[in-house]
C-alpha cells in the first residue's frame, strides 16, 4: 500500500539532506509477519527521493507511528506536502529461526566466494582505498 505524508506543515528536503516523515498511521502486525517499508520508484527515477534504510522494517511488536527516513539524493530541493505518497509498504511472513553453533559449514562449489562471484566472471569488483 502507499503510505501518505501527515504533515501540519511542508517540508522542504534539500539536497543530500534527510529527515523523518510521519504518516500518521499506527498498525498491529500477527506475530510471524513484518511490514516493509520500500521507495516508491518514481519518486527515486524522477526526483531522487528514497528510503534510506529501504527496506525498513517494522516489527509484529511495535506500536508506534509509522515514520519513514527520506533522503533527497537529487540535486534539486523537493518538497513534501501533506497527504503527498512517499513510500510503499508490503506486509510479509517470515520465518523464525534458532542459530546452531557449529564447528564448521558444509561445502558448496561457491564456498566463501562472494560479491559476484555466481555472476560474470571476467570482472574484478571495484574498491575504495
Amino acid at each position: 500500500m502507499d503510505l501518505s505524508a501527515h504533515l501540519e506543515n511542508p517540508i522542504l528536503l534539500q539536497p543530500l539532506q534527510r529527515a523523518i516523515i510521519p504518516t500518521g498511521l499506527f498498525i498491529e502486525l500477527p506475530i510471524g509477519y513484518e511490514a516493509q517499508i520500500r521507495s516508491r520508484s518514481g519518486l527515486a527515477a524522477n526526483h531522487g527521493i528514497v528510503v534510506l534504510n529501504s527496506p525498513g522494517t517494522i516489527d509484529s511488536d511495535y506500536r508506534g507511528e509509522i515514520k519513514i527516513i527520506l533522503i533527497n539524493l537529487s540535486q534539486e530541493a523537493f518538497k513534501i506536502e501533506n497527504g503527498f505518497r512517499i513510500a510503499q509498504l508490503v506486509v510479509h511472513p517470515y520465518v523464525h529461526v534458532e542459530w546452531n553453533d557449529v564447528a564448521a559449514l558444509s561445502d558448496t562449489p561457491r564456498g566463501e566466494h562472494g560479491f559476484g562471484s555466481s555472476g560474470i566472471q571476467d570482472t574484478q569488483p571495484a574498491t575504495i582505498e
